[in-house]
């Protein structure tokens, strides 16, 4: 009997009492800072337009990276097209390396697919024309539908700076 008892004991003080254990809970911090950067000291960091608007102002200043219909209720596809959206980004960033200054922009209207950005002056205008052709081609194929590109250029990348942090 005395053995039960010990083994009991030993058992309970083990465990904490209800009156110490607690649930401890501090203010919110409502700090939003993704999408933001960060001032340097001698403001020497080069940002585009895109990049100068905070994520709050996305829609009254600037509009998406991304234009389609499948994110409204009811649309086709929505996670296909997020996945095609990111597949297009990754093989252009890749295709078209060190030459896209800015954003690639990804406007889908019907079953065209077009790609727009802007580009630095560095090809040679034979490498560009088969770079455009390449792409077109090969996205067409992949996607099933056709693929346009809009490209500006410009001389250096100084003259999408929009403002230094």
């Amino acid at each position: 009997m005395s053995l039960i008892l010990k083994n009991v004991m030993q058992s309970s003080q083990l465990q904490t009492p209800i009156w110490l254990r607690s649930f401890h809970v501090s203010a919110t911090l409502d700090k939003c800072r993704s999408g933001r950067y960060r001032v340097t000291p001698n403001r020497t960091r080069p940002l585009t337009y895109e990049m100068a608007n905070k994520p709050h102002l996305l829609a009254h200043r600037k509009s998406w990276n991304s234009w389609n219909t499948s994110n409204i209720e009811g649309g086709n596809r929505p996670s296909a097209t997020a996945v095609e959206d990111e597949f297009i980004r990754r093989f252009m960033v890749g295709t078209w390396h060190n030459v896209f200054v800015s954003e690639v922009i990804i406007k889908r209207q019907h079953n065209i697919i077009r790609i727009a950005g802007i580009i630095q002056r560095n090809l040679a205008a034979r490498k560009l024309y088969f770079l455009i052709g390449y792409t077109q081609e090969l996205l067409s194929y992949w996607l099933q539908c056709p693929v346009k590109i809009e490209l500006q250029s410009v001389n250096s990348r100084e003259d999408v700076v929009f403002k230094y942090i």
